[in-house]
């Protein structure tokens, strides 16, 4: 049997005890969605022979505050790797899934980044044995949340490899939704789990947290490294896979979205009045992206 091994790519690796399996998350745009759910209506999409995805039933905003964003599942020969698993109330759901697929144990859990409608069930899964890994900048975000008591075992700063049961996962950090934000990167099965640096649900805005250090220059920036990839798919935080091509059509939109923005902010328009506009033009600005633009005016000037 295979060793499972986490290697830093080329730095920096660090180990913290769990102690506590409580997580308090704050959430910016979704705070006010960790609720007990019961039932909650997911279902399984298969990618590859050895991936899945646990998604939403209904891809809406409703549904994501209530249930949370994708689960990838990466079956391997010594165990699985999830990337994300939503809100807490929703383990036994991703649990019961993963069950279905294999009677393998879930070993590793990768956090695409800190907010909780991703990462708010990360406790419970250290609880049940599995190790937990996010970037060192969205730990520290984790570590500043009020009330935390809980914080993953493993971070890592740039890139990394996870390797378990012969098969190598590349963790790359990037800024963009959050300073800290991972792609998670299947080489061989040619797939990528990008996290909320973008969302392909029509009724969710692309957003960013400046509160957890994301910002809407690098946003761009971090969509084209994610297109240096070789990759046919890329699973979002939310909302059905997209293909290459899409992904280069939504970069497109983040540059023209922001461009227009800066336009706007210089004519000096109020916040309402650059709201309407991208609304119009775009169909950007609904809930929950008007609690960024305080900081879209600060930074896009």
């Amino acid at each position: 049997m295979s060793l499972a091994s986490v290697s830093p790519m080329p730095h920096k690796l660090s180990l913290r005890p769990v102690t506590v399996v409580a997580l308090l998350l704050s959430c910016a745009p979704f705070a006010h969605a960790q609720q007990s759910q019961t039932g909650p209506p997911t279902q399984l999409r298969k990618m590859k022979d050895n991936i899945y995805v646990i998604e939403n039933a209904v891809t809406n905003l409703e549904n994501i505050r209530k249930y949370g964003g994708n689960v990838l599942v990466y079956l391997t020969p010594d165990g699985v790797i999830l990337v994300d698993c939503k809100f807490e109330p929703m383990h036994d759901d991703i649990v019961s899934k993963v069950k279905s697929l294999t009677d393998k144990a879930i070993k590793y859990v990768i956090l695409t980044h800190n907010h909780a409608d991703h990462a708010g069930g990360a406790a419970k899964m250290a609880a049940s044995g599995a190790t937990v890994i996010i970037s060192t900048d969205d730990l520290e975000n984790l570590a500043r949340a009020p009330n935390q008591t809980w914080l993953p075992e493993v971070s890592y700063s740039q890139r990394a490899q996870l390797r378990l049961g012969g098969k190598a996962v590349e963790l790359n950090e990037v800024r963009g939704h959050t300073r800290g934000d991972t792609l998670v990167y299947f080489p061989a099965e040619r797939v990528v789990e990008s996290g909320d640096l973008f969302a392909t649900v029509e009724e969710l805005p692309y957003i960013v947290d400046y509160s957890s250090g994301g910002n809407w220059t690098d946003l761009s920036k971090e969509i084209d490294e994610l297109l240096k990839l070789d990759f046919d798919v890329v699973v979002p935080g939310h909302g059905p896979p997209v293909t290459r091509q899409e992904v280069v059509k939504i970069r497109d939109r983040v540059v023209a979205i922001r461009e227009r923005f800066r336009a706007l902010n210089r004519e000096k328009k109020s916040p309402e009045e650059i709201r309407d506009t991208l609304l119009k033009e775009f169909h950007w600005g609904g809930e929950p992206a008007p609690a960024s633009i305080p900081g879209m005016i600060q930074e896009l000037r």
